[in-house]
Formats: C-alpha cells, structure tokens, sequence
C-alpha cells in the first residue's frame, strides 16, 4: 500500500498534463478497487474450506481402508484356522484302507495256523503303507554304513568299529528316521564305530 501511495505521489508530481492526472487518478481508482474487492480473508476461508473437505475425504478414505483391511485379516484367520482343523482331513482318508488292512491282518491272525500267510499279508500292509507315506513326501533315512550326522542321526550309543572303515560311521539303526520333503522330521537313533 505504501508503495503505491508513493508511486502515486511520484505520478502526480512529474505529471504535469490535467488529462494525464485524470488516468492516472482513474488508474489507481481501478487498482484499489481490485484490492478491496478481493479481500484476503475471503481467501483463507475458502483455502481453509476446501483444506477441510480434503481432510475430510482422506479421513474417510483412511477408515475405510482400515475397515477393509480388518475384514481382511479376521477372513485370512478363520480361513487359516478351517484349514488347521481340517488339513489332514485328505491325509487320513487316505489312511483309512491301511487300517482296514490291519484289521482283516488280525482276524486271520487269530484264526490262521498258516504263519508264513500271515506274514505275507503283513507284509503287503506295510509295503502299502510305505508306498502312502512316499507319496506324502515321507521318507525313511538310509543310516547303516552312512558316515554319522548329527543332523539327520541321534547316537545312542558307540561301540568299538568291528572293521577300520566303520569308524565315525553308523554300524546299526535301533529306530528308524524319516524326512518329509528333505526336512528332517525324526531322527534315526543309531550306534555308531569308534
């Protein structure tokens, strides 16, 4: 304001003209016109207006991607928790022939004076199983003449090696060891030579 109250105090002192005073009077008349008719407070409420209802909408954007975000993890747990509860459903239908197996193993078993038939049938029941359990991913650790590894074997005990080549070698399996996809799920428990 004070710069133009100076240039207009500079403006009427170099002019000299009575037409050029009168433009240059209408010429400020215009520029504070303009000012007065643009008031800043007009301004900074409708920048705070419209800041509003930006953070409004966020805001509202915000909740609901929390809300969905939190339908989303309650439906992941319950879905987690149904497939916890019947997860192995598949693995013990499968299962279910072996024991049927077993149980028609036992009545002859009972009723059989035939030991080798029995033996055989057995037998068949365990290569069935065997053969469920290799499609599961299950299975059993080769340990006897295999050099000791504590990962894959638990030493229960240590005898002295009956040949040189046997020492720090497994010499017996007392328990058989299993893998499930190349992990580890029991240990063979072994005697190893020293």
């Amino acid at each position: 304001m004070k710069d133009m109250e100076h240039n207009k105090a500079k403006q009427s002192s170099e002019a000299t003209n009575p037409e050029e005073m009168d433009e240059m009077t209408n010429l400020q008349k215009e520029q504070t016109e303009q000012v007065e008719a643009t008031p800043e407070t007009d301004n900074v409420a409708d920048d705070q207006e419209a800041l509003k209802a930006k953070y409004d909408e966020l805001n509202n954007d915000h909740l609901r991607l929390m809300a969905e975000f939190d339908n989303y993890r309650k439906r992941t747990l319950r879905e987690k928790a149904e497939l916890i509860k019947t997860g192995g459903e598949s693995a013990l239908t499968a299962i279910l022939p072996v024991i049927d197996d077993f149980e028609r193993a036992l009545q002859n078993v009972r009723t059989s004076d035939d030991i080798k038939a029995v033996a055989e049938g057995i037998e068949l029941i365990y290569t069935k199983f065997m053969a469920y359990l290799s499609q599961q991913g299950v299975k059993p650790i080769e340990a006897t003449g295999q050099p000791f590894d504590t990962e894959m074997y638990d030493a229960v005990a240590t005898i002295p090696a009956p040949e040189e080549e046997l020492k720090g070698k497994v010499v017996d399996c007392v328990q058989t060891g299993y893998t499930l996809y190349d992990k580890v799920i029991r240990h063979a428990k072994v005697v190893v030579g020293e």
